[in-house]
């Protein structure tokens, strides 16, 4: 499989070093989508099986989207368990983009069929759940549990993506997924704002001329 930064090479050392001092299982967890002006944010949690971890697990952003596609599926079919959590446009608005981001975590554990001893988080910033959390900066691109719910959250929100370039042609979304790109920007000035705009977002409230 192609990556396309050979340096981004998580490894399951942590999650041992883990097991072997407190036993799992342990739980990895990523978001995707938190710069975009369009478009939810989503979380995904991720308990992989340590004698069943497909190869080519990395950051999701060092992926190929086609590669991500193959992945997706072999961590669904592989992982002792998962979760995908989205938080819409609306709640970013309403409590942050922030707050929407830990709300979508804390959603995605609750679909896990199984409690984890710990949560690896990537970021600064945890998530308030119910069991012990470490935060890991750049953790998608050290720590093989969050990369791989990296792949999910980002194979998940692209998706969602993809659906809303359908119903609202003319944006993009297909291609930059919502974020700034001149593309992007010259859509919205020539059609203007959608409901899957982020009203919050200095850029689509200067499109609306509230700034």
């Amino acid at each position: 499989m192609k990556i396309s930064d050979s340096r981004l090479t998580p490894t399951f050392e942590l999650e041992s070093v883990e097991l072997s001092l407190g036993g799992g299982p342990i739980v990895g967890i990523d978001e995707a989508g938190r710069g975009p002006w369009a478009g939810p944010v989503v979380a995904a949690a991720v308990i992989l099986d340590p004698d069943s971890i497909p190869s080519g697990i990395a950051d999701s952003k060092a992926l190929d989207a086609d590669v991500r596609e193959v992945l997706y599926q072999r961590i669904q079919s592989s992982a002792l368990a998962y979760g995908i959590a989205v938080a819409d446009a609306e709640r970013i608005d309403r409590d942050n983009i922030l707050n929407a981001t830990l709300w979508a975590m804390v959603e995605a554990t609750k679909q896990l069929t199984v409690v984890p001893r710990l949560a690896l988080v990537d970021g600064n910033k945890l998530p308030r759940l119910p069991f012990p959390a470490r935060a890991i900066v750049k953790g998608d691109a050290k720590c093989l549990s969050i990369a791989a719910a990296s792949i999910l959250a980002k194979v998940t929100r692209d998706r969602i993506m993809i659906a809303l370039a359908r119903e609202c042609p003319g944006y993009g979304f297909e291609r930059h997924k919502g974020y700034g790109t001149p593309e992007h920007k010259d859509a919205i000035a020539r059609l203007g704002v959608t409901a899957y705009h982020r009203r919050s977002f200095k850029p689509v409230q200067l499109a609306l001329g509230i700034i």
